[in-house]
């Protein structure tokens, strides 16, 4: 099978190793003639970085960079790299990396033409309406990692740096013009961070799958990529140079992030405010409470996880998938629990409040409360 195509869903994608050599015409198609490359501090420096900067260059649309992007990027991030924009004159944004870099590139092109501060824009009922449309840059998104599908999303996540929380910015037209899927830039990435992320693209397959919303289309997007993430990922973690592991990875990661439209859960509940608070890795925060949070929706969920666990070809139905969950976590030197992960004198009260005030609960299949969300982070702490 070639590993190469172009896609139109949920944007227009060119995927295949080799295609960030495309990335000149694909500025050009969006009418890009000054983009600013931004990407976090941790891909500043790497050769496919500079390999990147190199083609912009070469092809006359300057050397404008960005890179002061936490890893869970905030407002102050934002503010920084809309200086940088401004002064730079550009007309859009090459947003390049994991979901950091991905994340903040957007917000960029989404601020760089508005009057009101980032906040006024969280995903709360209509307030995306209040932003100037015609102020949102052109975006073309190439991912650096296999995880959280933010190429293909609407939305960016932005840490508040005052309150330590979470929060969502978004609007139809952040969505990527056009996105380069490239599965050989992946290819540099640590292991840790080719687990975590890997693990960040099953959780929201699982999450979409298990979300009590209506939408067949998510549905059977995020069964496929489950599978995906099953055959690949342990791969891509022990044998880094696989292409055909990594560019399997790199799809799941992106239809991930499309299925998840029908909603998320409990598992990004918790790991938000968990990773505001104590600056932990996105996808390794889900991976590790994820067995967790299968127990506490197995009620409402146990059907779809079992039939899942069929087309996986995982034996044993339900108690099947949650063991292979945590043989894989294994697998990939995933911690045990959050102790383990480095959580240390969490205030629960605040965790409790920020995970039930997220949107992710929304899609949770079993009613989050105050009390049975205690008693869940209470066993993400001790399992």
């Amino acid at each position: 099978m070639q590993l190469n195509g172009n896609w139109s869903y949920p944007t227009a994608i060119r995927f295949g190793a080799g295609r960030i050599a495309e990335l000149a015409d694909v500025c050009q198609s969006v009418g890009l003639k000054r983009p600013l490359l931004v990407t976090d501090c941790g891909l500043a420096d790497l050769e496919i970085t500079k390999q990147t900067l190199a083609l912009m260059q070469q092809a006359g649309l300057g050397d404008g960079f960005f890179s002061d992007v936490d890893p869970n990027p905030n407002e102050k991030n934002v503010e920084a790299g809309l200086s940088v924009y401004r002064d730079g004159g550009h007309d859009g944004v090459v947003a390049f990396g994991g979901g950091s870099g991905l994340d903040l590139g957007k917000m960029l092109a989404f601020m760089s033409g508005q009057n009101r501060p980032i906040w006024d824009f969280e995903d709360i009922g209509d307030w995306w309406t209040r932003a100037d449309p015609d102020g949102i840059a052109p975006i073309v998104a190439v991912p650096t990692t296999a995880g959280t599908g933010s190429e293909v999303g609407r939305a960016s996540v932005i840490s508040n740096s005052q309150t330590s929380e979470k929060k969502i910015i978004f609007h139809p037209k952040v969505l990527p013009s056009v996105v380069i899927c490239d599965p050989e830039l992946t290819m540099s990435m640590p292991k840790a961070i080719t687990a975590g992320t890997g693990m960040d693209a099953f959780a929201h397959c699982l999450e979409a799958l298990c979300s009590p919303h209506y939408h067949p289309m998510s549905q059977g997007i995020a069964l496929e990529g489950l599978r995906l993430v099953r055959e690949n990922l342990l791969t891509a973690y022990q044998h880094g140079d696989e292409i055909e592991a990594r560019s399997h990875m790199m799809v799941a990661a992106a239809m991930g992030a499309t299925a998840f439209q029908k909603g998320l859960g409990a598992i990004h509940a918790l790991s938000h405010p968990i990773g505001a608070q104590h600056h932990t890795h996105h996808g390794t925060t889900n991976a590790v409470v994820m067995q967790q949070v299968l127990d506490f929706n197995r009620p409402a969920i146990e059907q779809v996880v079992g039939r899942a666990a069929d087309y996986l070809q995982i034996e044993g139905g339900f108690d099947g998938f949650r063991a292979y969950v945590g043989e894989l976590n294994a697998a990939l030197g995933i911690p045990r629990n959050l102790t383990e992960l480095g959580v240390q004198n969490p205030d629960m009260d605040r965790l409790v409040k920020d995970a039930l005030a997220d949107p992710s609960t929304g899609g949770n299949p079993v009613e989050m409360t105050q009390e049975n969300t205690r008693a869940l982070l209470e066993r993400c702490f001790a399992a």
